[in-house]
């Protein structure tokens, strides 16, 4: 499986593009990926099989409604389905100039679910505190997760919007984050990609229970 990191949109969110054999997943959709994705699905014959959205804010959704106009099916959590159908509750933390249409979830995902995307096992974990709905993507078999907002390389995603909670925060990164093993890669929502072994040992935000 090859991921190619693409940040994207105003504030430079990573969107994931997850490839083998012919197809392809996309995680989150910032401002401009549906152009990119398209040009890159066109050039390497890739088919599109999902959308996985990490949670609900615009940065991440900026462009979901056009892969829905593709008929590219969307994932994402239910403690999101507000903003992801009435995004403007979250228009005075916008930019100007970006577009804030919703989108209606194909498939809602649970805490603990596996499904299968590209032919491996992909876990399900629930990380709110960022916002109620913040879900990360585990693949074991590729010691990978797809983070969205939770955590950053020496960093934790912002707990002062609505629907954010530093305590909860704190409870995802230290029971659903930091039980994962030591040498999985973390993809984050922004910034570089760091280690579960290295935000344990050096995340000056939040650290381990152990």
């Amino acid at each position: 499986m090859d991921v190619k990191i693409l940040p994207l949109g105003p504030i430079q969110t990573n969107a994931f593009l997850l490839t083998k054999e012919g197809h392809a997943v996309l995680v989150d959709a910032p401002m401009g990926a549906h152009q990119v994705v398209k040009d890159i699905l066109a050039s390497d014959g890739l088919t599109l099989d999902a959308l996985l959205l990490t949670h609900a804010h615009w940065d991440h959704t900026t462009d979901a409604y056009l892969f829905q106009r593709d008929r590219v099916p969307l994932y994402g959590h239910q403690a999101d389905r507000d903003l992801f159908e009435n995004p403007q509750i979250m228009s005075s933390f916008g930019l100007p100039g970006v577009p804030m249409e919703p989108v209606q979830i194909d498939v809602w995902l649970e805490d603990g679910e596996v499904v299968e995307f590209l032919g491996e096992k992909v876990e399900v974990r629930h990380v709110p505190g960022h916002c109620p709905g913040n879900i990360l993507f585990y693949i074991d078999r590729h010691a990978s997760c797809f983070s969205g907002d939770v955590i950053f390389a020496g960093g934790i995603g912002r707990y002062d919007l609505p629907g954010g909670d530093f305590s909860q925060l704190e409870q995802s990164i230290q029971t659903r984050v930091y039980t994962l093993p030591e040498d999985t890669e973390i993809f984050p929502g922004h910034g570089p990609v760091t280690s579960v072994r290295d935000e344990r040992r050096r995340n000056p935000y939040v650290r381990p229970l152990d």
